[in-house]
């Protein structure tokens, strides 16, 4: 069901962090670097390592776009990296100078948050690159840090054990005990649920903990002063501490990394264990799905990255958990073919092709007589299995839907959302829809004819980028149709 495909052994000492955006892989380790990855065939970037910190490397997270990093250290600054060359764009000093332990955009990258181990949190806004907000915690290191998908409030666990809640103005809204002996990572669920009790709705968080223990909880929020987390349940498996924890992009599953060495991943519904992988031989300390697609990477203390996926032919009933498209191949770099040329048995064809530039718009027009023309392909069996392959390529990326997911439509006017926000009964609308149905005095849920607690209305501006990311996949797909 899971299948090994790529360990990374790159750095010299422990693995401490992994993030991926969806074409890159980012790694960070107790060795003072960052390295990065290509998701199409793993091989390392011209410019990694980045170096620039003088002590070890805790954490690093990409922006939305994918085209900012941000790491973190022990030597108390929190470095901005442009992945599209590694050049620092800027270095962020904590204002105590104490060792930064985590770092996490906000969804839409508005805003970055930095914990050090003094409990100091800093909140940086990122287009100026100014302190924005800062407090601290009472007792304890800042190790862990996440932000709701609507992005107006963040969560950090801390050494001492406690999960705080603050909004994006660094006001400590919640506080809740809940690994006694402490915090270690936490993580939210992109996506809404039902708790199931009067049409209420929430995001799914877990925490892990030096206490073995993986904890759900329901996040809710009723406006903009209040938010609280709910206990759901604990998740067992592990049999010493948990240091790392991560929610698929569709939520449907939480992956696990441990003391005891094994990455576990549960169903998140169900709580069930679908794999336990034990490839890893010290501590697991990190873990992280890809943003788009089935692919997991776990790092190690034996100073490895694995990098595991999903058999092609593997689908969980109900879940929606499927072998995703790519991008559309017209959109293609010169790697991207080659990666494919690779997949196809064709490895020995990659330097004609790369010679010759031939990306993905080159590749869809080749034909048997530019095969041989351009190309100097003389066996006539291997033009036509390229040709072949071309054909079946096409054939796939022409299969693809492009009906509008439904999660994208409106529940009022049934028409794609351009404005989304999320109403107090957790479920997102058009705004302008949303505020119409509020106008003509009605105070009930247009989902669950519930009264509406609040009628407030926050801006989801994770569902917001997604309809965008999906409408960009539709237009390159349209252009190759």
């Amino acid at each position: 069901m899971m299948k090994l495909i790529y360990t990374l052994a790159d750095h010299s000492d422990d693995v401490n962090y992994c993030a991926l955006s969806s074409s890159c892989l980012a790694t960070c380790s107790m060795d003072k670097t960052i390295r990065l990855y290509s998701l199409n065939n793993f091989s390392e970037l011209s410019y990694s390592p980045l170096r620039g910190h003088t002590y070890a490397v805790h954490c690093c997270c990409f922006s939305s776009s994918g085209n900012i990093l941000a790491s973190c250290s022990t030597d108390g600054t929190t470095v901005l990296w442009d992945t599209q060359n590694g050049q620092r764009l800027a270095v962020l000093e904590q204002p105590s100078d104490s060792p930064v332990r985590v770092c996490q955009f906000s969804p839409d990258s508005t805003y970055l948050v930095s914990g050090a181990a003094d409990g100091t949190v800093v909140l940086w806004n990122v287009e100026s690159l100014r302190l924005y907000r800062s407090g601290s915690v009472k007792d304890g290191s800042l190790v862990a840090c996440a932000f709701a998908p609507n992005g107006n409030f963040f969560v950090t666990g801390s050494s001492c054990g406690d999960l705080t809640i603050w909004d994006d103005k660094m006001r400590c809204l919640y506080n809740e005990k809940a690994h006694d002996l402490g915090v270690t990572c936490c993580d939210f669920s992109s996506l809404p649920v039902s708790d199931g009790e009067q049409g209420s709705r929430y995001f799914r968080m877990a925490s892990c903990g030096q206490d073995n223990q993986i904890k759900l909880w329901l996040f809710s929020f009723a406006d903009y002063l209040g938010a609280e987390l709910k206990y759901k349940c604990t998740l067992s498996g592990h049999s010493a501490p948990v240091l790392a924890c991560a929610f698929s992009y569709d939520g449907q599953m939480l992956v696990s990394g441990s003391v005891d060495k094994s990455v576990i991943i549960h169903e998140t519904k169900t709580g069930n264990i679908l794999h336990t992988l034990t490839r890893h031989t010290r501590y697991v300390t990190t873990c992280a799905f890809a943003p788009d697609a089935l692919l997991l990477a776990t790092g190690s203390m034996d100073k490895t990255v694995s990098i595991w996926q999903f058999d092609q032919d593997q689908h969980f009933a109900g879940s929606g958990l499927e072998d995703k498209p790519k991008m559309s191949v017209e959109n293609w770099s010169e790697e991207e073919v080659s990666a494919w040329l690779c997949a196809q048995g064709l490895k020995d064809l990659v330097e004609c092709f790369k010679t010759n530039n031939i990306d993905g718009k080159e590749l869809l027009s080749l034909t048997k007589e530019s095969l041989t023309s351009d190309l100097k392909i003389e066996s006539l069996g291997l033009r036509s299995k390229v040709i072949r392959k071309i054909e079946e390529l096409s054939i796939k990326m022409d299969s693809v839907s492009v009906g509008i997911p439904d999660e994208f439509l409106c529940p009022i006017t049934r028409e794609l959302m351009k404005d989304p926000i999320i109403a107090s009964d957790g479920y997102s609308y058009e705004k302008e829809a949303m505020e119409n149905w509020i106008s003509k005095k009605r105070r009930s849920s247009p989902m669950t004819n519930l009264p509406l607690q609040s009628l407030v209305l926050t801006p989801n501006r994770t569902l917001k980028m997604a309809i965008s990311r999906w409408l960009e996949t539709q237009q390159k797909y349209n252009e190759t149709t």
